[in-house]
């Protein structure tokens, strides 16, 4: 029994233990499949908690989700008419699951600003928040989190996934000719015959059409990892993108990947692919041209 318990130990010191709130007045139930798998990439949701009054017709699509999801309902009356209790009780439970030390993270599902302060608190407590709202959140609340994550986008990704199984026409692989081999990923054969030489702000689409890319944000985080040779490292640039601005988001501008939004933009930025000494593992490295 030892052996096992110690086995289960080490497996979970491996991911982060997360703890999913959700805010039910303020999310919507359509996300509920894209926004866990996306909680999944950064670790396991080891509590998954939704506040609202469910008493309420408003919630009947939460229901089904919650029993296909396994997630918890905490049951909130409005005490007053105007007045959001649901906001108290999940602060409250925050907080009580914080004193616990059993997490390394939370993830705050709400586009409400009254959360701001909730954010603040858990990282000051050094715990990671990822925060999960639509793209009218107020800036204070995305800016208080380490990672903010639009909804809009995971009911995109959710239709890209979908696509790759062949279920999906919404993000088809681009057919056309082959990429110039030193400007651009050559392990894009993977994905199929791309056209890299034409330069659109939103070439897969995206959840907001015609957004201009943030050029002067993606040429400072590139000057700001870069070597001698203005070259710099992929993870580096995508590091500091989320440290200036937690909303940054490649799937924003019509891209799944950070190496695809630059391959994307030739006129801009060059990409290039290097395999570390030694192995077989691939690295990105991307520089700005000269304007």
């Amino acid at each position: 029994m030892k052996n096992k318990t110690s086995l289960k130990s080490d497996a979970d010191d491996d991911q982060q233990r997360l703890a999913v709130l959700i805010d039910a007045d303020n999310a919507q139930p359509s996300v509920i499949e894209g926004l866990l798998a996306e909680v999944a990439k950064y670790g396991v949701a080891s509590v998954k908690r939704i506040y609202g009054d469910f008493t309420s017709t408003r919630m009947t699509q939460w229901k089904a989700a919650l029993l296909k999801h396994s997630i918890a309902p905490v049951q909130q009356f409005a005490y007053t008419s105007g007045k959001n209790a649901t906001d108290s009780s999940l602060i409250i439970d925050a907080m009580d699951l914080l004193y616990t030390h059993r997490f390394d993270g939370f993830c705050l599902v709400s586009s409400d600003s009254d959360f701001t302060r909730l954010a603040q608190r858990l990282r000051e407590e050094g715990q990671t928040v990822y925060g999960f709202g639509e793209r009218k959140t107020p800036d204070a609340f995305v800016q208080a989190c380490d990672k903010f994550i639009y909804t809009e986008v995971l009911r995109s990704g959710a239709d890209e996934s979908e696509s790759d199984a062949g279920t999906n026409a919404g993000s088809k692989a681009k057919p056309g000719k082959k990429a110039p081999a030193k400007k651009v990923d050559p392990a894009s054969s993977n994905r199929g015959k791309q056209e890299p030489e034409v330069d659109e702000p939103n070439p897969r689409g995206s959840t907001k059409p015609g957004e201009p890319l943030p050029l002067d944000l993606l040429r400072q985080a590139i000057e700001d990892a870069s070597d001698d040779q203005d070259w710099a490292f992929l993870g580096a640039v995508g590091s500091y993108l989320n440290k200036v601005r937690p909303d940054f988001d490649p799937r924003l501008y019509g891209h799944k990947k950070l190496s695809d939004l630059f391959m994307y933009q030739p006129k801009h930025f060059e990409l290039q692919e290097r395999t570390r000494d030694g192995s077989n593992t691939k690295l990105f490295y991307v520089r700005s041209r000269d304007s």
